[in-house]
């Protein structure tokens, strides 16, 4: 299985609040089995935020974003612009990315993917992320943190403002 580590780093901020007006779409958590062990230990019923993803226009400096990963070595670079609303809590999960395994036919070579987080706003009270056990709060615009494929992570907003991610998916 290897080691989770979570890396953090900060991009200059280049973007504006675009954003924060993308059509987004709230769709149900991707793995059943998870949200039944989160509901049996007493979370509520809505577990994630809104997504706004590539099968969605994106804001006109997305491909920085994207050129930026793949100067990393990212490759296939797929993004997803996340809002998570007062009141919303992931509990701690690995990510499955079936529909990017598929995509890529990266069966068997999972532990190539990579995902990596880039916080849109400085840091607000109630806001909340961990990756591998590790709190990360009091972030500013363009810290990120990123993580290999099954690293357990959670996210949640008990603040009262919306938080806002960008969510980056590659592989390398």
């Amino acid at each position: 299985m290897g080691t989770h580590a979570v890396l953090k780093y900060w991009i200059p901020k280049f973007w504006d609040d675009e954003f924060k007006q993308l059509n987004y779409v709230n769709e149900t958590f991707n793995d059943t089995a998870s949200i039944e062990r989160w509901q049996s230990l007493g979370y509520a019923t809505k577990f994630t935020g809104d997504m706004c993803d590539m099968r969605h226009p994106q804001p006109k400096w997305n491909q920085r974003f994207v050129d930026l990963y793949s100067e990393m070595g990212w490759k296939n670079i797929g993004t997803s612009y996340y809002r998570m609303p007062t009141g919303t809590v992931l509990p701690t999960h690995s990510d499955l990315y079936l529909r990017y395994v598929d995509l890529f036919n990266l069966q068997g070579q999972e532990q190539r993917i990579r995902r990596a987080i880039v916080f849109l706003e400085d840091w607000k009270s109630g806001h909340y992320f961990e990756g591998n056990g590790i709190l990360i709060t009091q972030w500013r615009a363009g810290d990120a943190v990123e993580w290999k494929y099954n690293t357990p992570h959670m996210a949640a907003n008990l603040g009262l403002d919306p938080r806002y991610t960008l969510q980056i998916t590659g592989h390398v």
